[in-house]
């Protein structure tokens, strides 16, 4: 089925060649456009864009394919053939100049479709009319179910022509479990970062950031935004994610640790806003809910784990309940902190979610990280570190410390399973052993008996396990 996907009623040139950009930055090989649309619309202006995009080059000579027919470039994103059929006699040359085998393996765009018979399949038609000196209408068609994001692309190209950011290379950055997705921008000598988030959800966001910028905390400073349609444009705080940094050179793991925690211990001096949602005992008992509904299914042992949500509450309110809430940014981590260098606070990113919470939350958050080992004795050091800034009594910091540990780490466990049954996501499998290994020795502390008498019939994350479970990637449940 075929439809009006999204158009664009008035864009001028740095529209049309932005919307050809952002296209680059999404596009796979396999995938074909039509450029449709009499001499002079813009066919070859927008071409032009997205494959100086695609290049990372803005300079790179992209000549109109008028008298060639054909023109290929090898990309970072892989093969795009541009085509131009004006000028095409007899479809037949379309076999000899192989584009019928570039339409499966490569990016495709294609001028003058309608010299074709039949058209290729599953494309997605860019339809171009000037509607004024330098100005058209763009209309953009397509299967919805194969283009399911092209009404939200046009979007983003709107905002960012808004904001003055039409002319940038967009990049799509690294992403994670979460409903968002990021690009970096680059133009020129600048460059900023696009957080395109579902409609609606940034105010926890843009609040955080103010709360925290008040504070002189480095989060990203916001350039422009549009709350209504889910989309911020932030200050670039780099690529030093403490994450890459450290794999790069293990041995300054105790030197940004320490700052780390210094981050912490400054953070916990401000008391919390009122808004920020309490992440106290009954609600970190619905959250480990996920684990019985999720893992111990698909670890067969349904049904199993019942008690687990009944005794972290129990715990929480005989080992935190004593202790002032604090700012928790929750999902604080190697991959959301930012090395700036000596000289500058570490940057913060991914804080729309905060909390207030027992203080001992963040720093198992970092200390205990899903996705890379830390050490144990630099793990003891650190909370040696905080107890010694903030004075909070040893033994009982100590247990909350492994109440919450175990807690989020369970939480974690099932959301790496519902991550690939329902989400087609296996690759969070790989991080499961490490997670249950901090699970098992969070309940080692005496004072989580009950929590580890809870677990004692669950199956571990064994290498055959994981198989299995990611064996059944794709499904809507674990009992499915």
């Amino acid at each position: 089925m075929t439809a009006a996907l999204a158009c664009l009623p008035d864009a001028d040139a740095a529209l049309t060649a932005g919307l050809g950009r952002l296209l680059a930055a999404v596009l796979r090989p396999g995938d074909c456009l039509l450029l449709q649309g009499p001499v002079g619309a813009g066919k070859t202006h927008f071409a032009r864009a997205l494959i100086r995009a695609s290049a990372g080059d803005p300079d790179a000579e992209v000549p109109s394919p008028t008298f060639t027919l054909v023109q290929s470039y090898d990309t970072p994103r892989g093969e795009i053939w541009h085509a131009d059929l004006y000028r095409l006699t007899d479809p037949a040359e379309l076999v000899e100049l192989g584009l019928d085998e570039a339409l499966a393996q490569a990016i495709t765009l294609i001028e003058w479709p309608e010299r074709m018979d039949p058209p290729p399949p599953d494309t997605l038609t860019v339809a171009l009319r000037e509607t004024a000196p330098e100005r058209r209408a763009i209309t953009l068609t397509g299967d919805p179910d194969r283009w399911t994001d092209i009404p939200r692309l046009t979007h983003i190209a709107q905002f960012l022509h808004g904001a003055g950011w039409s002319e940038a290379q967009v990049l799509p950055l690294a992403g994670d479990a979460s409903t968002r997705r990021y690009f970096r921008l680059r133009d020129a000598d600048r460059s900023a970062v696009l957080m395109d988030a579902p409609p609606g959800s940034c105010e926890p966001y843009l609040a955080m950031t103010s709360w925290l910028r008040d504070r002189g905390f480095a989060a990203p400073a916001v350039l422009a935004q549009d709350p209504a349609q889910g989309l911020l444009l932030l200050e670039d705080l780099g690529d030093d994610l403490v994450a890459r940094v450290l794999q790069r050179d293990p041995a300054r793991a105790a030197p940004l640790h320490d700052r780390i925690t210094d981050l912490l211990v400054d953070l916990h001096r401000h008391p919390p806003p009122d808004t920020l949602p309490r992440l106290d005992g009954p609600a970190l008992a619905d959250q480990v809910g996920l684990f019985a509904e999720w893992y111990a299914p698909a670890a067969g042992a349904p049904g199993r784990g019942a008690g687990i949500g009944a005794a972290v509450r129990t715990l929480h309110e005989a080992l935190c309940a004593d202790v002032a809430p604090v700012v928790g940014l929750r999902d604080f981590h190697a991959e959301n902190i930012v090395d700036r260098g000596d000289d500058l606070p570490l940057g913060l990113l991914d804080f729309q979610d905060a909390v207030a919470v027992h203080p001992a939350y963040d720093l198992v958050s970092v200390l205990q990280d899903a996705r890379r080992d830390v050490d144990v004795g630099l793990e003891r050091a650190q909370i040696d570190r905080y107890l010694a800034a903030t004075g909070l009594p040893r033994d009982r910091f100590t247990a909350a410390y492994a109440l919450l540990g175990a807690a989020r780490n369970l939480r974690i466990t099932g959301i790496f399973v519902r991550l690939c049954l329902t989400g087609g996501k296996p690759r969070y499998l790989q991080f499961l052993p490490r997670v249950w290994d901090a699970v098992r020795r969070d309940v080692a502390h005496p004072a989580l008996a009950p929590l580890a008498a809870a677990l004692d019939d669950i199956p571990a994350p064994t290498p055959d396990l994981i198989e299995r479970i990611a064996a059944r990637c794709g499904q809507t449940h674990p009992t499915g």
